[in-house]
């Protein structure tokens, strides 16, 4: 589609945000519905201006990612109850001048898992106590998965696992743990320490799922030694095309364009 002056803008806010897949998998989704909308990249380093830009520009719609997924919530006119107890918001919605804040980080995790098995019920082991597995972990209850949290540190840990409300175990107890699924939410094992993996090898047996939210590299160390030890995998990129469905099915009120906005992330990773 032409952009033209009935254009509808729609973006990501961060700093830096050269680097996002975003822009090319939203505007391949808007492209293919033919409609009249274009996702551009806005790096942005004062939240309140940016925001009262926005507002007044008519911007319809904005992806937040870092460092803002918590500092823009102050400035909102409203916010989901979901992203109220996650303590962060990726995604906006502006409509009649309401900024709307809400989160799909956790639908993206959720909806990757379940294409491969439904959540409720399920065990899951979750590693991490910082932002992104405090979203999954809550997004992972609201399914009604079972969870346990891991990490290194324990008063941070503990700290998360209180607010999920579920139990926490030491990381170096790794060998001793079982789960259905297995969750990394940590950044470890992403370039350039792609070397690295948050859990050992050997362990790896006692789970039949293992994912990765790290999409760089997608073939993560923890994901190549999951498959070795026979278990299914799931890789950071379809987390992050789910969470982009569900801000276009948000943005739009349409069925998002899966497979077109799979194939555009795809391409740019291969």
């Amino acid at each position: 589609m032409a952009i033209d002056g009935a254009t509808e803008i729609y973006g990501i806010m961060g700093n830096p945000v050269h680097h996002s897949m975003s822009p090319a998998m939203h505007n391949a989704a808007f492209s293919s519905l033919r409609l009249n909308k274009a996702y551009v990249p806005f790096p942005v380093k004062d939240v309140p201006a940016a925001l009262r830009g926005f507002r007044a520009s008519g911007v319809k719609g904005l992806s937040i990612t870092i460092p803002h997924k918590q500092t823009v919530i102050p400035f909102l006119d409203k916010i989901d109850p979901v992203a109220v107890k996650i303590g962060a918001v990726n995604t906006i919605k502006i409509d009649n001048g309401i900024i709307y804040g809400c989160n799909t980080d956790w639908l993206g995790a959720n909806r990757a898992i379940e294409e491969l098995t439904p959540l409720a019920g399920k065990k899951v082991l979750l590693i991490g106590d910082g932002g992104a597995a405090r979203a999954v972990g809550f997004g992972l209850v609201e399914a009604g998965a079972q969870v346990v949290l891991t990490s290194r540190t324990q008063d941070s840990g503990k700290a998360l696992a209180a607010a999920i409300n579920c139990p926490w175990r030491p990381l170096s107890a790794a060998d001793d743990l079982r789960a259905d699924i297995l969750i990394n939410a940590t950044s470890a094992g992403m370039n350039p320490l792609a070397d690295f993996s948050p859990f050992p090898a050997l362990a790896l047996r006692n789970f039949t799922i293992v994912m990765d939210i790290v999409y760089a590299p997608l073939k993560t160390r923890l994901l190549r030694e999951a498959k070795t030890a026979g278990c299914q995998t799931i890789n950071g990129l379809n987390m992050l095309l789910f969470q982009g469905a569900a801000q276009f099915e948000l943005w739009t009120g349409l069925t998002a364009p899966i497979e077109i906005m799979r194939q555009q992330l795809q391409k740019i990773t291969a």
